[in-house]
């Protein structure tokens, strides 16, 4: 029998190497190593620094990558993705999906976010002569993202929820990342319950066999007597950071042995420079190649996940599940009771303080560096709980098992190799 054929729609791929890219490279280049056309259609590499580069990227471009058909389109990028302009950056996009070719596909998973440019390929799904199932892949939820940034309003927030609940409703299943995300989809999105799949993100990076933290260390100008906190991804409006640049406020008047260091980029990242100058305890690291990425993040103390103030259930920090593969004590200020303490607290790999409160951020930064007994056992904790939860194959296994559900027959050596284990990358 003829194998399916799956495309992918959605705004990053690699090599951006942070947020949702990974998890998209990662399951298309896995399914098509077992022998499905797959195919992607998505935009140039431009997160988390909100910018395409130096250089202008063509309108349009194809290339195979790990054994997958990727088109890139050029869609409209502004340098602050907020409000109308964000609207425009995903229409953009979106318009340009639905025009370029996807090859016949028997599934298409549009991956959200972005969520307008989701809802404007489903309408292709929709209209489609013949028959495409469509999975809608939830990595943040737009309309409670609104809700607890506050950053909509009356009408925005109106039309983003009709938006999402339109979109979610009209796929033929929708897999969110938390059981969190679900009961929301659910109870207040209307989805039936039994069109939503719970399919956690994996860990995509490892720790290096060898590092040398202590040259890595000289190289970033880290002094060794120092607890160096790291805060590694996506420089947002969500991640409410002036709270970690107050906290290295803090840290030069208290003359406390600590370094905070904001590493990645994003549309926040001018703003926070701007009002962290002359901040000794605080350092910036702009997007770094993946090994140099990891062996910065494995040369840190305590590894940091931050959040504003009001924050509890709009997202999963992909950080985390590269947080967890470390062996490194992860602290969050995060609200309580948030998806985020509790993967925290559950997995046990560090602890928690409330949001938006510097001198509680600082005093557990450095308890955590200096216990570090309790340091390496949440580590190791952190790395059981990835093992048993967090695994590439436990997820390729689920989205087997659905796309098999979805068009039987097309999807069966999915099905076969789902049992074996290999890593998706």
């Amino acid at each position: 029998m003829q194998q399916g054929s799956l495309v992918f729609v959605g705004l990053n791929y690699p090599p951006e190497p942070t947020g949702i890219a990974p998890y998209t490279g990662g399951l298309a280049a896995r399914v098509a190593g077992e022998g499905i056309d797959a195919s992607v259609v998505t935009a140039f590499p431009h997160y988390p620094a909100w910018t395409f580069g130096p250089k202008t990227p063509p309108r349009t471009s194809t290339e195979v990558l790990n054994g997958v058909r990727v088109t890139r389109l050029r869609h409209v990028l502004p340098k602050k993705p907020v409000g109308l302009l964000r609207l425009l950056s995903e229409l953009s996009f979106g318009v340009r999906a639905v025009l370029a070719p996807w090859r016949g596909p028997d599934v298409v998973v549009l991956v959200s976010p972005a969520l307008f440019s989701s809802a404007v390929a489903m309408l292709r799904v929709r209209l489609a002569r013949r028959r495409v199932s469509s999975v809608t892949w939830v990595q943040d939820l737009y309309s409670l993202g609104l809700e607890e940034t506050g950053r909509g309003g009356g009408l925005a927030s109106k039309v983003v929820r009709r938006v999402e609940k339109w979109l979610l409703r009209r796929s033929d299943a929708v897999v969110v990342i938390h059981d969190r995300f679900k009961q929301h989809v659910v109870r207040e999105l209307g989805v039936p319950e039994d069109r939503v799949a719970v399919i956690r993100n994996w860990s995509h990076v490892s720790a290096p066999d060898r590092i040398d933290r202590r040259a890595v260390r000289d190289g970033l100008g880290w002094k060794h007597d120092e607890v160096v906190v790291l805060h590694a991804g996506n420089m947002g409006v969500k991640q409410g950071l002036e709270n970690v640049v107050r906290a290295a406020q803090l840290a030069d008047e208290q003359g406390a042995p600590i370094r905070f260091v904001l590493l990645g980029g994003g549309n926040q990242q001018d703003r926070l420079q701007s009002i962290g100058a002359g901040v000794d305890r605080l350092d910036f690291l702009d997007s770094l190649p993946d090994e140099e990425f990891n062996a910065a993040m494995n040369s840190a103390d305590v590894l940091l996940v931050n959040e504003a103030p009001g924050i509890s259930g709009m997202a999963v920090p992909s950080k985390l599940t590269s947080y967890f593969s470390t062996g490194l004590p992860v602290l969050a200020s995060t609200e309580p009771g948030s998806v985020t303490e509790f993967e925290v607290l559950s997995a046990g790999a560090g602890a928690s303080v409330r949001a938006g409160d510097p001198q509680a951020l600082l005093e557990a930064a450095l308890d955590m560096g200096a216990d570090r007994t309790a340091a390496e056992e949440f580590g190791r904790s952190a790395r059981e709980f990835l093992r048993e939860h967090l695994t590439a194959d436990a997820a390729f296994h689920k989205f087997s098992d659905l796309l098999q559900s979805l068009r039987p027959g097309r999807f069966e050596t999915l099905s076969s190799a789902a049992h074996h284990q290999t890593r998706i990358d």
